[in-house]
């Protein structure tokens, strides 16, 4: 399972020399495999019929393949040089695509089994879109709207506003990962506070003049200021109190299940794709059960939530599922195992390494998650340190656990018997604790 962040400053700024090359929808990013297409999806959420519409995006310029990715967006890859017009024309029939300068800056993950946070989610959407100052954040710079529960807050948004229930209409707007404090706001101001929130940050990474992408990325006496901050709230009218500490909640992310808490025969739906690829056909699967719910909701941790889904006759959306290779059981390998790329997607990679992982996954189970990189950039591991590590290098596949390297490197994966391999990474994940403690098992 994903472990909370420990959120600390930087000791050093970071000084960038370029700008951000974060793809998007009309910023395509060219990989091996082809371009590929980033699409914002705001809080996640999706109609059904921008669902239809993103498979056949896949279908028309893709590979057949949809990705989802840690900040609750969609990917399109394998696209064909020259199709972004034709990409972008279709995007927009579905509503998917704002003003040329604000489509890669609606990066906003929301609490995805709530509805109350959704008012939240299309306003903050709206403000960006009709503002041309935050077409300068970077297309990495993350808000998070949080029910209360502690899970997207988790996540080290650059902005986060976190619900209070049981403490009236009010809500706390965090500035960057590390703050233990937060400044309190009436709930229908929390939009709004968050967007002068991503002004401010601009203000101070103008005055810096480090190009800092990131909050967590600005030198200490640019540092934002939650005084600073609420004064800056007074004077847009906005009423707002500072709270130096707060006891910031952790809820650990969904994991999938086949029958979620619901009146009669609907409910939710907890989806795993495995690796966070779907086939258009699997995705078709998904919109259709979604069709008789309420929309998807994509979540941060690669998953799909769908409220609303039926559960039984006339339309069995688990067993649909499930008869499409998707994961609605929590006893599933896949809940535990992700990977990046890998070939032939990144030119960085060494290995296949979803093949190699498809290949261990029923073989090499434990307790620990493991994550596969095929380079030493490990893109897309999981947050905190107890996980396994498996990273492919120019001689095999070397494994650490709890940020320790493991003996016997490295494991060559690409062997008819895989069996040397299967064995090493199942020891590793029943670790327990750093390999150098006692403990260790």
């Amino acid at each position: 399972m994903p472990q909370p962040p420990s959120a600390v400053s930087r000791d050093e700024p970071v000084i960038r020399d370029r700008g951000d090359a974060c793809p998007g929808a009309l910023r395509l990013h060219a990989a091996d495999d082809g371009y590929l297409a980033r699409v914002r999806i705001p809080g996640g959420a999706l109609t059904a019929r921008q669902g239809s519409l993103l498979a056949l995006a896949a279908d028309r310029f893709g590979d057949g393949h949809l990705e989802l990715t840690s900040r609750g967006n969609v990917q399109v890859r394998g696209l064909a040089e020259g199709c972004g017009a034709g990409l972008a024309q279709l995007l927009d029939s579905a509503g998917l695509l704002p003003a040329p300068g604000h489509e890669r800056v609606r990066n906003i993950v929301a609490t995805p089994a709530s509805q109350d946070v959704l008012p939240w989610v299309r306003e903050l959407d709206r403000l960006l879109c009709a503002n041309t100052r935050v077409t300068a954040l970077s297309g990495r710079f993350l808000f998070a709207f949080d029910d209360g529960r502690g899970d997207v807050a988790a996540l080290e948004p650059d902005i986060t506003v976190l619900g209070r229930p049981g403490a009236g209409e009010r809500a706390l707007v965090r500035l960057g990962p590390a703050a233990a404090g937060a400044v309190a706001v009436a709930a229908q101001d929390a939009p709004r506070a968050a967007l002068l929130a991503a002004e401010y940050f601009l203000d101070a990474a103008d005055a810096a003049g480090t190009r800092a992408w990131r909050v967590s990325e600005l030198p200490p006496e640019h540092g934002l200021d939650e005084g600073e901050f609420g004064a800056r709230l007074a004077a847009a009218g906005i009423e707002a109190t500072r709270e130096a500490a707060v006891d910031w909640p952790y809820c650990p992310p969904p994991q999938p299940w086949g029958r979620g808490p619901g009146p009669g025969p609907r409910g939710a739906l907890c989806v795993l794709p495995p690796l966070g690829r779907l086939t258009t056909d699997q995705w078709r699967v998904l919109v259709r059960v979604a069709g008789h719910g309420d929309g998807l909701r994509i979540t941060p941790w690669r998953t799909v939530i769908l409220p609303g889904a039926p559960l039984g006759e006339p339309v069995d959306g688990p067993a649909l599922l499930e008869a499409a290779g998707l994961v609605v059981s929590p006893d599933s390998p896949w809940r535990s195992v992700t990977a990046c790329t890998g070939r032939p997607g990144c030119a960085k990679s060494l290995a296949d390494v979803r093949a190699d992982a498809r290949a261990l996954v029923e073989r090499a189970r434990g307790p620990l998650p493991v994550h596969w990189s095929g380079c030493e950039r490990r893109c897309g591991h999981p947050r905190g340190t107890q996980w396994v590590d498996v990273v492919a290098t120019q001689d095999g596949y070397r494994l650490s656990a709890h940020g320790q390297a493991l003996p016997h490197q490295p494991h060559q994966p690409h062997q008819q018997d895989l069996r040397d391999l299967a064995d090493a990474l199942t020891a590793a994940r029943e670790i327990t604790s750093s390999p150098q403690s006692p403990k260790t098992q």
